[in-house]
């Protein structure tokens, strides 16, 4: 019993691969934020707040700096009149965008009525 709890202790560690990615990646935020990144290609603050219902600014500015902390989104910013600031995925976000197309391919298979009702919108 002790040696199965070790193994499965040992199998889901930070070591695992998926279990790193979900951390950095998981939450009800970090996703759609990089979904709408990659269909604008370049964003601004206030554009992305608009693009994603129900976020706030907290959670907007929280989930844009860990996903640059992580190398995944970069934040640049344009000292003109008026200064602003824009966000883009890096290479390594890019590398992701396969997978979150086929996620989002499965979710429309399983879950029809959820596309037909966001399209309604």
């Amino acid at each position: 019993m002790k040696g199965e709890l070790e193994k499965a202790q040992n199998k889901y560690s930070k070591a695992c691969p998926v279990l790193r990615a979900l951390e950095i990646i998981g939450g009800k935020w970090r996703l759609p934020i990089i979904w709408e990144i990659s269909v604008s290609k370049s964003i601004r603050y206030n554009e992305l707040k608009r693009s994603i219902p129900g976020i706030t600014n907290i959670m907007l500015t929280r989930s844009l700096q860990a996903l640059e902390e992580h190398g995944l989104i970069k934040r640049t910013e344009y000292n003109k009149i008026p200064p602003h600031v824009e966000y883009s995925l890096t290479n390594h976000c890019n590398d992701l965008l396969p997978a979150l197309a086929i996620i989002n391919e499965w979710g429309k298979r399983v879950w029809p009525e959820y596309e037909v009702k966001s399209k309604a919108k």
